[in-house]
């Protein structure tokens, strides 16, 4: 199982923006991707345009073919012009 923590620092102008594509992703992503177990979007307390993916995947193969998708790319393409810098993404494996 690989899971996913995909932190984004979102714009304040944008940051309705940013929550409307990031909600079509999930939705797109829980339908479309075999493989997901959990696909999530959270967003922080303290601090509300830090907006973040929690993911679990089978395997590192559904990854990979959920980070080709075309819902996904059009998502990236668009959260770049949202975003205040890169992202921050971590991957996981489960040891116990």
């Amino acid at each position: 199982m690989i899971k996913v923590v995909a932190m984004n620092f979102v714009k304040e102008e944008k940051l309705d923006e940013f929550i409307s594509a990031a909600q079509q992703l999930v939705q797109d992503t829980r339908q479309k991707d075999l493989g997901c177990l959990r696909y999530e979007l959270l967003q922080d307390v303290k601090t509300p345009r830090l907006l973040t993916m929690l993911e679990e995947w089978e395997d590192q193969e559904s990854l990979n073919k959920h980070m080709e998708a075309k819902h996904f790319k059009e998502a990236v393409a668009l959260f770049a012009d949202l975003v205040e810098k890169p992202g921050k993404i971590n991957l996981y494996k489960t040891l116990a």
